[in-house]
């Protein structure tokens, strides 16, 4: 009677387990619905808009690293801003 007992009681035990575990998998397929509509967003970004932005900019010359970062108040730390300034502003300010 009591190896029924407890019998019963795994098989209520599992029963909840298997309730929580499909709930699990339900979730799992929704984030991966997710992670694929990301990736297929990232694709366009990545793909389409930069090619046509590389299109728009083609006749653009480039600068060297260092000016491009000081112009654009870029720092070696992203989110820092430069503290330096290009040649010609430092007479201005």
């Amino acid at each position: 009677l009591a190896i029924q007992k407890r019998s019963g009681e795994v098989w209520q035990l599992l029963g909840a387990v298997k309730t929580e575990f499909d709930k699990f998998g339900q979730g799992l397929a929704k984030m991966q619905q997710r992670l694929r509509q990301t990736d297929e967003e990232l694709d366009n970004l990545i793909g389409v808009r930069t090619r046509a932005i590389s299109r728009k900019l083609r006749s653009v010359q480039s600068l060297d690293e260092e000016s491009a970062a000081t112009l654009l108040e870029l720092d070696s730390e992203p989110g820092r801003p430069v503290t330096a300034q290009l040649p010609e502003e430092q007479g201005r300010l």
